[in-house]
């Protein structure tokens, strides 16, 4: 058996200098005894996977809610999607996979039913009581709302899995925020974050396509999708349309991991970058797309926006969901008795209305539709 002390002796063997190391943890909220065989990191990746908001993602809107079709990504899908991307950069880069991944399976446990509507709703509801931004309910999920332990609430995972969740803003719960002079969080982190645009540019154009929102002749005007269409006629002849969708979109994201990799690995041997902490420390963040790349990136951004986000369909699903969340939320404030007791007694974690905000916010979508319908 390969115990814990081992794996952390391979890290400092094998990771690059500038990878976080579970050994060197700054620890967790509340003092625990050591794993014999796991590290910290992986730990807190499996906390996470077997936590109850995790479990909910799978009925989370992505873009289509889940009773449009089972084909359509859903949070849970999009999370499994981003924690492979964020694998295989680290792989490639030294980085350390266990943490990147508890980072990407912890991402969008904040995130509301009816996906970005829902947040902007929820958010413009909880103006007047704080507002609403999904990564610091993440934070809020893992350090308060989960119960799982007799000893503390939350999930008591380590400082670096908390930095990562929260992203690029400094929240005051998290004891990160009082390193000085930090300016990003860890390496592993900011790869989460652009396995994520990776990741939800390319399965929307999957998606897009199926429910045939997006047309394969009109994706000819981006370059991204001109690139794979090329690659594709050099390899193969007469593919038909559901293979094309797929190739090109498998090499989509090839070319963007790629370009990322190549792009982060130039920057770090020009800022001399040597430790974790020269990351957190240094003037901008380390990993990101070359010019080029991002010029590409943003063009897919501004047609998914202009082609399939604002598309009559779309608008449907969103404007049942103000209409529905905005109703459930009225109701709770004016009798909070319809909450259910764990939800309104749990006084500790704020006012009524954050403890709404809280349920609405763990809410899946059909949940939040079955919700809808018994209080109207």
């Amino acid at each position: 058996m390969i115990l814990r002390n081992e794996l952390e002796e391979a890290e400092r063997k094998f990771l690059a200098p500038y990878a976080v190391k579970s050994a060197d943890s700054r620890g967790r909220e509340f003092h625990e005894e050591e794993h014999s065989y796991r590290t910290r990191f992986q730990r807190d990746r499996d906390r996470i996977v077997h936590s109850s908001a995790f479990r909910r993602l799978e009925y989370k809107t992505q873009v289509f809610v889940s009773h449009e079709g089972d084909y359509y990504r859903t949070r849970l899908t999009h999370s499994l999607e981003v924690s492979q991307i964020t694998r295989s950069i680290c792989k490639s880069l030294a980085l350390n996979e266990d943490l990147a991944e508890a980072v990407a399976l912890a991402h969008d446990l904040g995130h509301p039913p009816f996906g970005h509507t829902g947040q902007a709703i929820l958010n413009r509801l909880m103006k007047p009581h704080g507002g609403f931004e999904h990564n610091r309910q993440s934070l809020r999920i893992v350090k308060r709302l989960e119960k799982r332990y007799p000893e503390f609430d939350g999930l008591n995972l380590t400082w670096e899995t908390l930095e990562g969740i929260c992203k690029r803003f400094i929240d005051p719960e998290n004891p990160l925020a009082k390193i000085q002079g930090r300016q990003n969080p860890s390496l592993e982190a900011q790869v989460v974050d652009l396995a994520d645009t990776i990741a939800y540019n390319a399965h929307d154009l999957d998606d897009g396509i199926t429910s045939e929102l997006l047309d394969m002749e009109h994706l000819k005007k981006l370059a991204l999708w001109r690139d794979a269409e090329k690659e594709l006629k050099e390899k193969y002849s007469n593919l038909d349309n559901k293979l094309k969708k797929y190739q090109s979109v498998k090499h989509i994201i090839n070319a963007m991991v790629t370009d990322f990799l190549e792009t982060t690995l130039s920057q770090l041997k020009e800022t001399g970058i040597e430790s974790a902490d020269d990351v957190r420390t240094a003037s901008k963040p380390l990993a990101s797309f070359s010019l080029e790349m991002e010029e590409k990136n943003k063009e897919l951004k501004k047609y998914l926006y202009q082609n399939m986000y604002t598309h009559r369909r779309i608008q449907r699903m969103e404007f049942k969901a103000e209409l529905q969340l905005t109703k459930l939320f009225s109701a709770y404030t004016k009798s909070p008795k319809l909450l259910p007791e764990p939800a309104l007694n749990a006084e500790q974690h704020g006012t009524t209305e954050r403890r709404i905000c809280d349920y609405i916010s763990g809410m899946t979508d059909r949940y939040a539709i079955e919700e809808y319908e018994n209080l109207y």
